[in-house]
Parts: structure tokens; sequence; C-alpha cells
């Protein structure tokens, strides 16, 4: 049995993409979806072959419901009592970045391919 080890060139295209006044979380789909490449033909779940996102005025995004004020964010140190929550707000106030780039990692494969399509995101 022979097997046949070849690179194929993949075709990377820039996407921008204005946040202002999108619900965090339909953009996070849309951004997930061109991160990993289903918008092509060629689309293959283990392949990665997605384009690049930069998104743009990511400050005036849109929250939805009460979320602003109730939304947590939760992060285990391991050890008894090392819950830590952090309200969505604060993040926000702190680096608007962030809270899409969370949602849309959450939105990617678990797998080796996550950390790779992740660093295509950018921001301005």
């Amino acid at each position: 049995m022979t097997t046949t080890n070849f690179k194929v060139k993949i075709d990377r295209k820039n996407h921008q993409i204005d946040a202002t006044d999108q619900a965090i979380g339909r953009l996070a789909t849309q951004i997930a979806a061109l991160l990993r490449g289903k918008h092509k033909p060629n689309y293959a779940p283990q392949v990665d072959n997605g384009d690049f996102v930069v998104v743009t005025n990511i400050d005036k995004v849109r929250f939805t419901g009460k979320k602003i004020e109730q939304k947590k964010y939760y992060r285990y140190s391991g050890y008894p009592g090392g819950l830590k929550t952090t309200k969505l707000k604060k993040i926000f106030n702190e680096s608007p970045q962030e809270v899409l780039k969370k949602a849309v990692y959450n939105m990617l494969p678990k797998n080796k391919l996550r950390q790779h399509i992740i660093k295509r995101l950018t921001f301005k």
C-alpha cells in the first residue's frame, strides 16, 4: 500500500466585517463559518482552509436582552473554592475584542485545529 504526500495550495481571502449594531452571537457565527471555510465549495471538516477575518468597530456591537449586566464568564483553577467569575460588562469595558474572541472560540471545533483557526481573527 502506498500513500502520497502532497500539499494543496489553500487560497485564503481577507474579509472585512463591520460590527456596528450587530448582535454579538450572530456576528460570531458568521465569523466562525468564514474562519473554518464553510462557505467554500471544497470544504472538509478535517482541513483548515478558512479565510482571514478583520473586524472593525467592535466597541459598537449590540447586546440583546440583559446580557451586558447578567452574563458571567467562569474559570476554574482546579483547586477547591477556585471558581472565579467575571461579568461581561467588566470584560467588555476593558477589552471589547476579548468578548467576541471568546464567543467565536467556543463556536469552533474542540480539536487541534482550533488554535490555528482563531489566529486568523484580527481586530481594528
